[in-house]
């Protein structure tokens, strides 16, 4: 059947044999690791690395932890992906358990791709592009291309994924944190461009989701195997669990932690797996392939700027161009501009004189010129020391290198580094205002210079105050910064976890924090995906406070991105 028509494809036949000695390999595990690489060499056809070098490379991502895996595996198949999770699961059932990793491109601010005393899998070399048809707008990628990767391939087609992340994020790794971009306002998300994914269950079988009516449903369930397990034991869970789901789904909660996206996993009388991987962080499976829906390059985008001497008129401003649907709309504090400015960015056409303040960024994709007209008309509505810069071709090199600005505040700490701790929370709109001002007595209890930025249109926001990491107080600061912003944040009715999964990092306040019928739910997910609990076991639900707290890094990062 063609692949654009029903977007029905068969990724590959599940059924593989590894024969295997379990009692002597667990042996081997006890006595030397080194005789586990050259096995493992062996059986894929990828490589896996336990030397020093590589370990180091891989025991950091852009978070502030540092923690050092056992081995790295760079699997070039799905099979190879197969054949590693048959593995450690079966030494696993022998009460040997390697914890398993899955990692992209290693740009997680939480630490959900670092590997405790266990297995990485890098899909750094699953990075292609597998079938494309540009008439239905669906392609088919491994999970280890990148958005840019991705994107640049579309572009010749006029398609595109419109998610606003590092050009280096995989789409394996946006699935798997599933965050709530600035795109996300107008857009939605990953979520909504994902139609399929193949996912490698933890003991190595090749799970294909789709939306599955009732019929189908049993049939799966009466199947002998992991996949058959995994549905019939979800659609005993979602009737013993009904009454509570359904509360979950009549009162969304912006938290991410845990697996909210069971409620989205049953519809009527259908049911598809494929919402619970979004934001899982590879604690169900490791994602192999995906098939996603793109959309036409959107034409002639326009670009607006406009700083505020006072918070109030700002706020305004950015109710009132949200009423037009501009792609994003970025809230930023004026010191982060003015950063920039001082590392010598040519800004003074954008802010002046201004000292403090806020700025207004949106980006529009459509309908300009009626967008430009009503954007004309509010100036008048705004005190004059408001300035307004509507983009045109003399002006567009400035508006370059404002746009540039937010990645020179968060790359030019001197003397420290602004390390990811308070990232990607939610704040809602109404409450921004009481929220700086609670921000403010933290400034002066904790020492810090906290400048709020973020998406006024998805109300998800950022804190990066600069650290010292070789400061022998690192430790305590950066914790008590976390529990104290945690705290503010919930104070004004935030979510920590509101933009990305908790990871480790946040886990370290959600877990303490959620409800026992909430984390009773979740921990029954996590156990029919993964019964003996290798797939990043310490992550989320797992993660442990002391370890996060004892794992920080000690040195900086390369300055190489937001």
């Amino acid at each position: 059947m063609p692949f654009g028509v029903q977007v029905q494809i068969l990724f590959r036949a599940p059924n593989f044999k590894i024969t295997l000695c379990v009692t002597f390999l667990c042996a081997i595990i006890i006595s030397r690791m080194g005789k586990i690489t050259k096995y493992l060499n062996q059986l894929i056809i990828g490589n896996v690395f336990d030397s020093p070098e590589i370990l180091e490379a891989y025991s950091v991502d852009r978070s502030v932890l540092k923690i050092k895996p056992k081995f790295v595996a760079f699997p070039e198949s799905t099979e190879d992906i197969r054949k590693l999770m048959r593995f450690f699961n079966q030494i696993a059932a022998k009460e040997i358990p390697v914890s398993v990793t899955a990692r992209g491109s290693g740009l997680d601010e939480g630490g959900a791709d670092l590997s405790s005393a266990g297995l990485v899998i890098s899909t750094e070399k699953l990075n292609r592009m597998l079938e494309i048809d540009p008439r239905e707008r669906l392609v088919r990628v491994q999970a280890g291309i990148t958005l840019r990767e991705l994107n640049t391939a579309l572009s010749v087609s006029g398609l595109t994924i419109p998610i606003e992340g590092h050009d280096g994020d995989t789409i394996g790794g946006l699935i798997s944190n599933a965050p709530i971009d600035n795109n996300a306002n107008k857009y939605g998300g990953i979520s909504n461009f994902v139609e399929r994914i193949e996912v490698i269950l933890a003991n190595g079988e090749c799970l294909q989701t789709s939306r599955l009516k009732k019929y189908n449903v049993a049939k799966k369930a009466a199947e002998k195997s992991m996949e058959g397990d995994v549905y019939r034991k979800i659609s005993k869970l979602l009737k013993t669990k009904a009454e509570f789901i359904d509360v979950l789904t009549k009162n969304p909660s912006m938290d991410r932690s845990g697996y909210p996206t069971i409620t989205k996993v049953q519809r009527k009388d259908t049911l598809d797996l494929m919402p619970l991987f979004f934001g899982a962080q590879g604690t169900l499976g490791v994602i192999s392939e995906v098939i996603l829906r793109a959309i036409p390059i959107a034409k002639n985008p326009m670009r607006v700027v406009a700083t505020f001497k006072e918070l109030d008129p700002a706020l305004e401003f950015a109710y009132a161009i949200k009423l037009l649907k501009p792609r994003t709309i970025n809230l930023y504090d004026l010191k982060i501009i003015q950063e920039a400015r001082e590392s010598g960015k040519n800004l003074d056409g954008v802010i002046r004189k201004l000292e403090d303040g806020f700025v207004i960024f949106a980006n529009f994709d459509e309908k300009i010129n009626l967008c430009l007209k009503k954007l004309t008309a509010m100036q008048n509505d705004f005190p004059r020391t408001a300035k307004f810069i509507f983009e045109k071709p003399e002006n567009r090199v400035t508006l370059n290198e404002f746009e540039n600005s937010l990645s020179v505040y968060l790359n030019t700490a001197k003397d420290g580094e602004r390390v990811p701790v308070l990232t990607d929370f939610y704040l809602p709109s109404h409450n921004i205002n009481s929220f700086l001002k609670d921000l403010k007595v933290l400034e002066e209890k904790l020492g810090l210079d906290l400048a709020l930025y973020g998406s006024y249109a998805t109300s998800i926001y950022n804190l990066r105050p600069k650290f010292n990491l070789e400061d022998k107080d690192f430790n305590k600061k950066v914790a008590t910064f976390l529990r104290a912003g945690a705290y503010v944040i919930n104070r004004q009715d935030g979510k920590l976890a509101g933009g990305t999964p908790e990871g480790r990092l946040k886990a370290v306040v959600t877990n303490t924090e959620m409800k026992d019928a909430e984390r009773d739910l979740y921990e029954k997910i996590k156990e029919i995906f993964d019964q003996n609990n290798i797939l990043n076991p310490d992550v989320k639900l797992g993660a442990s406070s002391k370890f996060t707290l004892t794992h920080f890094r000690d040195t900086n990062l390369p300055k190489i991105m937001i």
